[in-house]
C-alpha cells in the first residue's frame, strides 16, 4: 500500500505501525520526500526517552534489551527497539539478526522491533537510524531502545543520540582497560556487568569503581551506578529499569539534561548539513568528480585544490 505525504503524517501521528515502518524504509533508502514528512512531524517529537545500549560484541546486549523492553512495557510504557547491525564493506549487506535473540519480545505484538544496518556509518549509527528515532518519537513511543553494533572504540555516536547510555561489560574481556581506551567511561550513564555469574565479575566491578573514583563529580552530578545482571535469566533487570527511570527523572530536572538535548539537536543539524552538502558536491557531480580523480591520479591536479573547486561550485547553487 502506498501512502501520500499527508497520509504518512496523519497515520504516523496516530501510531499506525504500517505507516511508521513505511516511513522508516523511505528514510533508510534516502527517498527525498521522507525529509518533507519528517519536517512536518518534528513538532510532535521530543517526548520519548531514548536509551542507548552499547558494549563489546558478545556482551549479551540483545538478550538484555529483550528483558528490559518487557520491564518497561509492564510499567505501562509504549516501547520500541532499534537493533543496529554492521554493514559489510564488501557486499553492502547486513545480517539484521539481533531480533533472533529477542525471543520473548519478538512474540509480543505490542513492542515494535526494527533491525537496521549501519550503512558504513563510522560512529555506529546511520542517518536512517537517527531518522527512525525521530519517527518513533513522533508516533508516540515512550521508550526507544537503540542497541548498537558493539564495535568498541569507534562507537561513541550513541552518546549524541540517546538520553541514557547503558554500557554493557562482561567478565574476562579486559573491559576495564577498554573503558579507558574507548572513552566508554565518559559516555556511560549506567554500567551493567552482564553474565555476573561468571568468575571475574567482582574484579570488573572493582576496576570500574576505581576508575570512577578518579573522576571529579559535583554534589548534584549523576554518578554512574554499576549494576550486575544475568540477562539469560532476567536477573538484575528490574533494578536496572529503576535506575534508568531515576536517570530520566534526574535529566528532566537538571540543566545537564537540557544541555544534553541541545547537543543532540546540534549534532543532528551538523550531520544533516554534512549529508546535504556531500550530496550536492559529490552525488550530483559524479562525472566531474571522476574526471578530477583521474587528473589527480596523473598528478595534473591535487586533492586540496579539487575539493576547493567542488565546494565553490556547490556554493553557487
Amino acid at each position: 500500500m502506498k501512502f501520500s505525504n499527508e497520509e504518512l503524517i496523519e497515520r504516523v501521528s496516530q501510531g499506525d505501525m504500517r505507516a511508521v515502518s513505511r516511513l522508516i524504509t523511505l528514510s533508510e533508502n534516502g527517498v527525498p520526500r521522507a525529509r518533507e514528512v519528517l519536517s512536518e512531524l518534528y513538532k510532535q517529537s521530543g517526548s520519548a526517552h531514548v536509551i542507548g545500549v552499547t558494549g563489546s560484541p558478545g556482551a549479551g546486549k540483545s538478550t538484555l534489551v529483550d528483558h528490559l523492553a518487557r520491564q518497561w512495557k509492564a510499567r505501562g510504557k509504549k516501547v520500541a527497539i532499534l537493533a543496529i547491525d554492521p554493514t559489510s564493506p564488501f557486499s553492502g549487506g547486513a545480517v539484521l539478526g539481533d531480533r533472533i535473540r529477542m525471543t520473548k519480545t519478538a512474540e509480543d505484538g505490542e513492542i515494535f522491533i526494527r533491525s537496521m544496518a549501519t550503512r558504513g556509518a563510522l560512529g555506529g549509527l546511520s542517518r536512517g537510524s537517527l531518522d527512525a528515532v525521530h519517527i518513533l518519537d513522533a508516533a508516540g513511543f515512550d521508550i526507544i531502545f537503540i542497541e548498537t553494533v558493539g564495535v568498541g572504540q569507534a562507537e561513541v555516536d550513541i552518546v549524541r543520540t540517546a538520553d541514557t547510555c547503558l554500557v554493557v561489560l562482561v567478565p574476562g574481556m579486559g573491559d576495564s582497560v577498554q573503558a579507558i581506551k574507548a572513552g566508554i567511561l565518559e559516555i556511560a550513564d549506567i554500567f551493567v556487568i552482564n553474565k555476573a555469574d561468571r568468575d571475574g565479575a567482582d574484579l570488573v566491578h572493582k576496576d570500574l569503581r576505581v576508575l570512577l573514583s578518579l573522576s571529579d563529580y559535583e554534589e548534584n552530578d549523576w554518578k554512574p551506578p554499576i549494576l550486575k545482571a544475568i540477562a539469560t535469566k532476567g536477573d538484575g533487570t528490574e533494578e536496572l529499569t529503576e535506575k534508568m527511570a531515576e536517570h530520566q527523572l534526574w535529566l528532566s530536572g537538571s540543566e545537564v539534561g537540557k544541555e544534553r538535548k541541545r547537543k543532540i539537536i546540534e549534532d543532528r543539524i551538523v550531520k544533516l548539513t554534512t549529508e546535504l552538502l556531500l550530496q550536492r558536491v559529490i552525488g550530483d557531480n559524479q562525472d566531474k568528480v571522476q574526471q578530477l580523480v583521474d587528473e589527480c591520479l596523473d598528478r595534473k591536479r591535487d586533492p586540496f585544490s579539487v575539493v576547493e573547486q567542488l565546494v565553490q561550485a556547490a556554493m553557487k547553487f
